[in-house]
């Protein structure tokens, strides 16, 4: 099995860069290794490992997350682009709301499991892209007048002025947001682009890891 490759940075628009210094995008392109299906259920080293970390992450941890640097860092970012990080939470905060609410971590699949896994590990969030369906490196802008949300079938119209990830040819998901459903993961993608977002006050090592998390777990036989 190769290394995963470095995670690389992506770049950012001059307008993005002035009005929110310190906002970065990484990513890193991993070709899938496991011989089950990305939405198919999770191999046992996988599993495992979720339970381990449902044992791990109880009602004590729960309620302290938002206050460590990390989590508390991306609930500061929130507030200062207009979002309440009480209503819609981080996704570290999420995950552990959910482990409460339902008593554990739940599987949802291979890919979606080793993303999970990345978030309770570094609190740092990575989504998942199909490689075939991106052109170019990645990025952070706002919307343009008329743009929608991804390339296939009827894509959503984006309201001018909010913060997306993008690639050459337009907006593949809003910031924190679930990337377009045209450009995810299928059950038999074999290459993926993975990012992270990172915000003031996370350092680079963070994102790295989480990248490099999923990149080395994704490319297990």
């Amino acid at each position: 099995m190769s290394s995963p490759a470095a995670p690389l940075e992506g770049w950012c628009s001059p307008e993005l860069e002035r009005e929110l210094p310190g906002l970065r995008l990484l990513e890193a392109e991993v070709a899938v290794g496991r011989p089950e299906p990305l939405t198919g259920g999770s191999p046992a080293d996988i599993q495992a490992r979720m339970r381990e970390l449902s044992s791990r992450v109880r009602g004590a941890r729960a309620v302290a997350i938002r206050r460590e640097p990390v989590p508390a860092a991306y609930r500061a970012f929130y507030r200062q682009v207009g979002i309440d990080p009480d209503v819609q939470r981080t996704p570290i905060e999420e995950a552990v709301l959910e482990r409460m609410l339902r008593g554990g971590f739940l599987s949802g699949g291979l890919l979606a499991d080793v993303l999970l896994l990345a978030l309770l590990d570094t609190c740092v969030p990575v989504w998942a892209l199909d490689a075939e369906r991106v052109e170019g490196p990645l990025g952070l802008r706002a919307a343009r007048a008329g743009e929608r949300l991804g390339r296939e079938g009827e894509p959503p119209p984006l309201a001018e002025g909010r913060l997306v990830v993008a690639d050459a040819d337009g907006p593949l998901a809003e910031l924190f947001g679930e990337p377009a459903p045209g450009h995810r993961p299928r059950s038999r993608t074999s290459r993926l682009r993975l990012f992270a977002v990172r915000v003031p006050g996370v350092p680079a090592l963070y994102a790295e890891e989480a990248l490099w998390t999923c990149a080395a777990s994704l490319q297990q036989p």
